[in-house]
Order: C-alpha cells, then structure tokens, then sequence
C-alpha cells in the first residue's frame, strides 16, 4: 500500500501542518474544503491535509501548495455559525502529492503513501531491535523530564508515551506535542529520514527544557526579589531581569544619554550642576521606577527649555511696518509704539524689552496685533490665556514634590517656543482673579518686571530663568481690576473703537477675503455693497470691534452658498435694498434726536463695552414731600451723581428763581429708559442736573444738543473717558451740539476729522455754561 496511489479529498490548510500521530482540530469556511470533508466522512473518513505557501492565497493551486501532507481521518465535525465547520482530525502517514485530479465541487487529488527509510550506513543500526529500543528509552526519559518542567501537557500523554515501542510512532508522538510554529512542523513532516528526524525531535526536547529552566531561574530571582506586598511589580522586575540578563540596561543607557546631553546643553553652569545632581539621583533609584520617572521627567523638562538658545530677529523697520498696515487698518498709535521700539532696537542693538498692554473693547484686533507684530520681528508667538486663572501655581509651576507636578505656564510657553525671546502675549489679563491658593497677581509682577525677571524663578524648575528678552505683550478689556503695581509695570496703549467708515474698510480689505475662502466662494460669486456693509455696522450689529459684523458676513455667505447651489445662481450681489433678504428684519435702532425741545428731557453719552450709547434722561417733578426716586437700574456712583446734581440745584435756586419751598413740596422722579439695562459712573452728573434745572424751573431743554460730565457740588465739571465712543454715537443719533468737560479737549485733538465732521463740540468747565448752552432760549425773560 505505501508505493501505491491513492485519491482522496483534499483540504488546503492556510497556516497549520498536521503530522502523523497528531490528534488536532481546525477550521474551515471554504466552500471546496467544507465538500471535501463532507466527502470523506461518506466514505471511509480519509483525507489528504496539506499546507499552502502563503496564508493569503484564498484559492491556492497546485503550484501554491507544498508537496508533502498528511492523510488523516476525520473523527468528528462541529457545525459553527457563519457556514463554518469545526473539524477534529487524527494524522496516520506520510504523503507525497502526485496531482490533482479535480477541483469542482471539491479537490480530489492523487497521492503516494511516503514510508519513512534511512541511509544505507543507519540499517544495520535500525535492523538491530535492541537499538531501537534504546532509542526508545533515551527518548522516553527525555520527553519524561520535559513534562515534569511543562505543567501544561496533559496527564494522559504520559500514560500514552509509556506504552509506546515504536521509535517512528514515539517520534511522531513527541512531534506532534512540542511548540513550534507551522515552518518547523512542515520540516518536520517532510523528513522522512527516521534517524535523522529523532536526531532533530531529540534536538528540540533538549531546547525546550533549556528555555524552561531559564524561566524558572528568572522566575525564582524575581520571587527572592519582590516582597510579598508587591505581586504586582512581578512582571516590570521579570522584564528588568531579562535586561540584565541581556546586557541591556535601558535606564543606564537613558542615563549616559542625559549626560551627553548636558555636556552638549548651552546653559549657565547653575543650570548644569543642577542636572548633573539629579542625574546622580536618577541613577541611584533606578530600582524604584515610582521615582525614578519623577526624575527623568524633571530632567527631560530642563533639557527641552531654552537657556542660551534666540532666535535671530528681522531688523528691517520698512518690512515691518508693511506688514502692520497689510493686515491691520487704522490703529496708528499701536503701530507707531511698535515700530519706535523696533527702531530704538536697531540702533542700540538690544534696548530694553517694553511690556506692551493692549487695552480696549472685544472684537478691536488686540490678539491678532501681537500675532502680526511677532511674524513682522519674525520671533515666535506664543499665547497663554489668563482669563480664570486664580491659582498662583498656574504662573511659578508647582514644586516637583508634588505628585503631577508641572512648570508654570510661563515656563511651558518658553519651552514650546524653544528659544528665549519669544513674543509671549498673556491674553485677558484683566480677567485674571485670586482665591485661597495664592495671589495671581502678585506672580506676574515679578514676570512683567524689566528690572527682575531676568531672574525669575519656577518652583517646578528650581533655577532661574532669564525672561528680560521676552517681549511680552497683554491684552485687556477694561484696566479697572489690574491691580495698580500691575499696571505700573505695563505702557497701556489703548485701542478704541473702530468709526464707521473703518469698519468698512477692514470689512472690505479683511473680512470679506477671509469669509468667502472659509466658505468656498470666489469674488465673482458674491459682492456685498459699501452701503449694505454700512447698513450692517449701524442696524445689525452693535459693537465697538468687527467680531459680530464678521459674522453677520459670514451669515450672507452662507445663505448665498446655498442659493447657488439650489438655485443655480452665479452672481449674488447683497446691496441695502435685498439685505434684509439675507440677514432677516433690522436689530438695532438708533434712539435719534427728539424733534422738539423738551422740559425735563436731556440727552446723555455713555460709554459700554461694546461701544458708545446715548441715553434720554427724563425727570419729572410732583407735589410730595421733598421725596427722590431713581429709577432704571442706576448704580451706586450714579445715583450719588444725581444727589449731587440736585444739591447743586438747590444751592443755586434762589438765582434762578426757584421757590425756596419747591424742593420741600415737591418729589423730585428720576428715571432712564431701557430700565433693563444695568448703568453706572459719574459722566451723566451734568446731564442729570441739566434734567433737573429744567424740570424746576419749567424751562425746555434743546433736543440737538447732548452733553457728558461729572458734576461737583460747587457745579465744576471734571473729565470722563471713553470720549471717541461717546462722540460716535452722538453722531449716529443726530445730535449736532455736544458739551464735554474743559480739560478732555486734549482727547478731541487725537481725534481723526471723521469723527468730529459735522459736530459742534464745546467745552465747558462750570454748570452755567452747561445750562447757557443747553436751555431753550426761546422762553428767556
């Protein structure tokens, strides 16, 4: 039977040789491999197992298959979800594969039955039983003491190797229980050579029980190791013993490298004996890894910031200032303080580094002036935004006891800058705030400080850092909460509220160009008029900076997207008369001028944070009992302005011809519109005053004329701020006259002739030059 030719079904098997005298299970989905099997068990349960070349293959060839396979007989099949079949085969012999004789509906090949032979030198060795027995024995006791070091192997094996006579069975048998991958095992079965394959199977034994013992030894160094409350360090002591036994100690080799890299580091010697200390440390607790990361992440840290490290600076005044005017329009002054210090920079080669504050409105350009400013120096910009920050440690770091411990965010920025002269903008630095961990404010003294910050000190990094060459630029939207230290330390260059006309011109130079690449449009596509961007400005959206026009433009870009591709538009022009098509019903009104003067009735400026506002202060006076009443959500210092308006008055009463019993017989109302909306500050003390006057004497007010001042008791007027957004929103509500206190005309100077067209602006620094200017002369005498 073994030279004889035998046709059986046929499986391919992808990553898994069987050998004779093997008891194994696997699994098969393919279509041709599910028939041959079902074939096979029609008949007498036979079939040829042989392995592809390539696990990928999903319909291999003959040319894709190895040559010599296993016939087994199949013993059970288990049906499993998915059309795949669980089968559980034993391998019998040897089988060389001679062809194939179909492949539809499964592969019936043809194969010769390989008996196993050996060299005409080993016969004799062979013929002789008592050899054989030999073999037998010494192969016995060998795969007897491999068991007893490989708990896995089932009982059972034993009891079955013991009962063995066959050396080529015995062989077989100890093959087939050995761990190797799918490439041995088909050597193995492709030997035919009997000796030679006990010399191999012999071989492996040996192996296998070498690589045991090594793990137990390994094992039994970790136990004496490890103490008995800490079973859960066995696997990082187990990987750190075979390190050694390896000659590859990663934290000794992590070591050497920091050295080096402080020997190449251009740092102060302060800075190096620092690390070299802790690198001492590192290694000292290399058997504590809790520790030792603590150390190696200090270390790391250190060598990341840049000590000695600059960037080179663009020292050409003219490309910086194109730069500025190509991406900002307006904001002179800001320019003109940046490009002094570029050139005082020039000529001195270094200069002092100013601390700039930008301070004005949201939406007025104030970040995005410190990005353009460090790509016109061509330093690096980095951010940190303080807004919240109310933990000291957020600015000096944590000291690196602590568990999570981390440099502060000044500390951070420098090393992500990676060199020590970035532009560092500390954005909203007004809305920095304190708690029980510290005083916040008190830490960016020292940083903002040209005369002690080349020495500032992270509690993380525990040397000092120079950051006199940081050119540190904040941002805020009122300087009313920075702390006066603070403040003395910064030059506030104030960023006012963006005109009309400007408005316009950034929403044309900037903002259209940017939201129609954003949203996919090209010029041609979409056109939005001057006149529609001025309608935007006034009615919809009421601000001192251009964040919500963007958006409104934003709004019209993408109703104009959609339009185009619905409605298969290719030209969309926005103009005053369809943007309400686009934008939806007007929200914003002007409160204009009255057309008639009124008593009682004076027109206010006040200043928001949004921009400028007009506010119609009304006061009505009733038979009573000397009673104030102040309504409209006033705040404290505006109430105490009305009190003192009407102090004034009364002082004044007998010139004016004011009944000396008026204010005992009569309630005096006080009362500002939109009552929803909170008001405070003393500049509507002569506006409340004039209201009063008027209301007393029965005289009309002029409904042109508006007015901003803080009134004494004596009748003084003093100075307010806040003038330019004051003046623009006079101007859009038609007033013609406006009365400013006497020592704000140096405001007025500054200001461009766009603002002041069309205003007569008049200075007063008395109460009766208020009322001259104010009061209807039409009832005089």
């Amino acid at each position: 039977m073994e030279n004889e030719l035998m046709s059986l079904p046929m499986v391919a098997l992808r990553g898994l040789a069987v050998l004779p005298e093997q008891v194994t299970h696997f699994d098969v989905s393919r279509e041709k491999s599910v028939q041959a099997i079902t074939q096979a068990m029609k008949k007498d349960q036979k079939v040829f197992l042989v392995m592809q070349k390539e696990v990928e293959v999903e319909e291999p060839k003959e040319s894709d298959l190895y040559r010599i396979g296993c016939v087994a007989t199949v013993k059970q099949i288990v049906k499993l979800p998915g059309n795949m079949k669980r089968v559980l085969v034993s391998g019998e012999q040897r089988a060389g594969l001679s062809w194939i004789e179909s492949e539809e509906p499964y592969v019936q090949a043809a194969v010769k039955i390989l008996p196993d032979f050996c060299k005409p030198e080993d016969r004799e060795l062979l013929e002789n039983p008592i050899n054989e027995e030999g073999m037998v024995r010494g192969l016995r006791e060998l795969f007897r003491d491999y068991m007893s070091k490989n708990p896995k192997l089932a009982k059972e094996l034993a009891m079955m190797i013991e009962e063995i006579k066959s050396l080529r069975v015995m062989v077989d048998t100890i093959a087939a229980n050995l761990p190797m991958d799918y490439e041995d095992t088909q050597k193995v079965l492709e030997e035919q050579d009997i000796l030679q394959r006990y010399e191999d199977i012999s071989l492996r034994v040996v192996n296998e029980m070498r690589v045991l013992s090594v793990k137990e030894e390994l094992q039994k160094k970790v136990k004496e190791r490890v103490d008995k409350n800490q079973r859960e360090y066995i696997l990082r002591e187990e990987m750190k013993l075979i390190r050694e036994e390896l000659g590859e100690d990663t934290l000794q080799t992590d070591a050497e490298e920091f050295e080096q890299a402080v020997k190449d580091l251009d740092a102060s010697c302060e800075v190096k004996e620092k690390l070299a200390k802790e690198i001492k440390r590192f290694k000292s607790q290399m058997a504590s890894p809790a520790e030792s990361g603590v150390v190696r992440t200090y270390i790391e840290t250190m060598l990341e910031m840049p000590w000695n490290k600059r960037c080179e600076e663009n020292l050409d005044i003219k490309a910086a200032k194109e730069k500025l005017d190509e991406e900002h329009y307006g904001l002179e002054k800001v320019k003109d303080r940046i490009l002094e210090f570029l050139a005082v920079r020039i000529l001195t080669s270094k200069g002092q580094t100013p601390i700039l504050c930008l301070a004005g409105p949201p939406g007025t350009g104030k970040t995005s002036i410190a990005r353009s400013l460090a790509e016109a120096l061509g330093r690096p910009y980095v951010r940190i935004s303080l807004g919240g920050v109310r933990d000291e440690a957020e600015i000096r770091g944590h000291r690196k006891t602590y568990v999570g411990a981390m440099p502060g965010r000044i500390a951070t920025a420098l090393r992500n800058a990676k060199v020590k002269n970035p532009l560092m903008l500390l954005d909203e630095i007004d809305k920095v705030s304190n708690d029980y961990k510290g005083d916040t404010f008190s830490a960016l003294l020292e940083v903002l400080d040209s005369e002690q910050n080349d020495k500032f000190r992270d509690h993380y990094l525990e040397v000092p850092i120079d950051l006199s060459e940081v050119l540190f630029v904040t941002t805020a939207n009122t300087l009313q909460t920075i702390p006066r230290p603070l403040l003395d330390r910064m030059e506030v260059i104030e960023i006012n509220s963006y005109t009309e006309n400007e408005k316009i011109h950034i929403a044309q130079r900037h903002l259209i160009p940017k939201q129609l690449k954003s949203h996919g449009l090209s010029e041609e596509q979409l056109s939005i008029s001057k006149k529609a961007l001025q309608k935007i400005a006034t009615v919809y959206t009421r601000e001192a900076g251009v964040r919500q026009l963007e958006r409104k433009i934003g709004g019209i870009c993408r109703k104009s997207a959609r339009e185009i591709l619905e409605d298969n538009k290719k030209c969309i022009k926005v103009t005053e008369r369809n943007l309400e098509h686009y934008l939806g019903k007007e929200i914003y009104q002007f409160q204009k001028a009255n057309e008639q003067d009124e008593v009682g009735i004076v027109r206010g400026l006040a200043w928001t944070s949004v921009g400028g506002d007009t506010l119609q202060i009304e006061v009505n006076v009733m038979p009573g009992e000397g009673e104030i009443l102040l309504t409209g959500q006033l705040g404290d210092i505006m109430k105490e302005s009305a009190r003192a308006g009407i102090s004034y008055i009364r002082s004044v009463s007998k010139e004016h011809g004011i009944d000396e019993k008026f204010f005992k017989e009569h309630d005096i109302h006080i009362h500002i519109p939109e009552g929803a909306v909170p008001k405070d500050g003393p500049s509507a003390g002569i506006t409340m005053a004039t209201a009063i006057f008027s209301a007393a004497t029965g005289r009309k007010v002029r409904a042109d004329v508006a007015m901003t001042g803080e009134i004494t008791l004596r009748g003084r007027v003093l100075p307010i701020g806040g003038l330019k957004e004051k003046l623009l929103a006079a101007k859009n509500a038609g007033i013609r006259m406006i009365l400013i206190p006497k020592e704000n005309e140096g405001d007025i100077e500054e200001m461009s002739s766009e603002i002041t067209k069309g205003l007569k602006i008049v200075s007063v620094s008395h109460m009766d030059e208020v009322l001259d200017y104010a009061l209807s002369k039409e009832q005089e005498g």
